[in-house]
């Protein structure tokens, strides 16, 4: 198991409750669905461990979006 960092995390009380309740409908203690919560998002930007999920569009696969700066 990865060594875990503790820190202070100031949240609206209203994000808090919904966090919450997302992690009692999904049996998770609160610390335990911020981190599901953070680790889909890493997953999902591409800047996690492992790679966004296939077919999952990425930045650059959206409409409108450029490629690097030379690319053209």
């Amino acid at each position: 198991m990865a060594e875990k960092k503790s820190f202070a995390l100031r949240i609206e009380a209203e994000t808090m409750k919904a966090i919450e309740k997302w992690a009692a409908d999904e049996f998770r203690s609160v610390n335990g669905q911020i981190e599901w919560i953070l680790h889909r998002a890493l997953k999902e930007a591409g800047r996690g461990r492992g790679r966004p999920d296939a077919g999952t569009p990425g930045p650059a696969d959206s409409p409108g979006a450029e490629g690097p700066p030379n690319a053209k």
